[in-house]
């Protein structure tokens, strides 16, 4: 699955409608591949620009008159408002109704925050061992079972998200031992490539991409790598 998300400076530009037509108004745009549509969503969204941590509510949109004209009339903050809408309460029958949004991307947006709501408000501690050790809960961050967190992967969340969703009053998790807590339970991505040629010939230049929906990889490593630094999509200034 690929998703394609454009990149608007609107706020960069004084005097200029921040509404999202069919006039064109991005300054770039990244493609993300996934194998399936939360996941692949969920790293466009973050690669365009390195401020969005994924699907999750940002910005105050309590104030309701603003809520329901970003709805109705979207900029490039929609997709925020969206999941705020979703936090509190409002339904996909009611954001289709709204947006005009084709419901099949509505009721995927869903998953991926019905799972985040369920990580954040559910007492995990009741799946640790008596003895503090793992049972089907990773102590570490505080009881999440291993079947959640290997499916919040596999909804497109970031280690950073999934920390934020486990901490508690007093107890704060970092990404890095949401990381490391996940590689030692295996949960790590597979390596899979595209044919860019459909195998009518062979293909010296396959997409790869990484994915948590797997079991091996379509390449092996050669223990050799090349790290390639950019600012990501265009942008102004």
């Amino acid at each position: 699955i690929v998703t394609k998300m454009p990149r608007w400076d609107l706020a960069k530009f004084e005097g200029v409608s921040e509404k999202i037509g069919s006039a064109m108004k991005s300054v770039g745009e990244v493609m993300a591949v996934g194998r399936s549509f939360e996941e692949s969503f969920q790293k466009a969204f973050r690669m365009v620009d390195p401020g969005n941590p994924g699907f999750a509510p940002q910005g105050d949109w309590s104030d309701p008159a603003k809520l329901e004209d970003e709805l109705h009339s979207p900029t490039d903050k929609r997709v925020a408002a969206i999941a705020w809408s979703m936090r509190n309460g409002m339904s996909v029958e009611e954001l289709q109704d709204r947006t005009k949004i084709d419901p099949w991307f509505l009721h995927r947006l869903d998953r991926m925050h019905k799972l985040a709501m369920r990580i954040e408000g559910e007492d995990h501690s009741k799946a640790q061992g008596m003895d503090g050790t793992d049972s089907d809960g990773i102590v570490a961050l505080g009881g999440l079972p291993v079947s959640l967190l290997e499916k919040a992967k596999q909804l497109g969340y970031s280690d950073a998200q999934i920390a934020n969703m486990v901490s508690r009053d007093g107890s704060k998790v970092d990404e890095i031992t949401v990381r490391q807590a996940r590689k030692e339970r295996g949960i790590v991505p597979v390596i899979k490539q595209i044919d860019t040629l459909a195998a009518e010939y062979p293909a010296q230049t396959n997409y790869l991409y990484a994915t948590y929906h797997g079991d091996e990889n379509d390449v092996e490593s050669s223990g050799e790598g090349v790290v390639v630094l950019g600012s990501g999509t265009y942008r102004i200034g």
